[in-house]
């Protein structure tokens, strides 16, 4: 079965948001990875780059992409898409409750995000399932990075968290320096 949502979301404190998109499938043909690893690998020559973490079985990917037609250099507004995938690559059913993120610029201003589910959702993913939505967030430097954690409960009822993988927020345009 195949879910869509559409929103917009807007991170507290910014002026505009991004249309977001998430939707459900099962993945076939999985294979495990390891339990835990962080490291940007490019697709292909010039696809942007894909960032991979898993946690208990639980692997997020997410590909970030600067959106210049939605920054304002000249004003300090420099706007990403971020699309996350979360395969359920384990033996257990697991739900998405809560996602914790730590947004930080080239300044080094770190804002944190708390909140419930992803994009107004909490996806159930049975073991092979995956879960891909694309969400937003504006900076007021050229470049910056994301990490963070969602909470996870299995169908018993044990609650753990998962890592987002850290990744970099990059525009084509170099910070100054002041």
């Amino acid at each position: 079965m195949v879910r869509v949502a559409r929103m917009v979301g807007i991170l507290p404190g910014h002026r505009t948001g991004i249309v977001t998109i998430a939707r459900g499938f099962p993945t076939l043909n999985c294979r495990h990875a390891a339990r835990y690893e962080v490291a940007p690998t490019a697709i292909n020559k010039g696809s942007p780059a894909m960032y991979r973490a898993t946690t208990r079985g639980i692997e997020v990917q997410v590909t970030p992409r600067f959106l210049s037609d939605r920054s304002s250099p000249e004003n300090g507004y420099y706007f990403w898409a971020y699309t996350i995938e979360i395969t359920n690559r384990g033996a257990v059913t697991v739900q998405l409750k809560t996602r914790h993120w730590r947004i930080t610029d080239a300044h080094g201003k770190l804002q944190e995000v708390r909140g419930a589910g992803v994009v107004g959702e909490t996806p159930t993913l049975e073991p092979g399932e995956s879960f891909e939505y694309t969400s937003g967030v504006p900076l007021p430097t050229p470049s910056g990075f994301m990490k963070g954690t969602y909470g996870m409960v299995t169908a018993a009822g044990e609650g753990f968290d998962i890592e987002i993988p850290a990744f970099s927020l990059d525009s084509a345009r170099k910070p100054t320096l002041n």
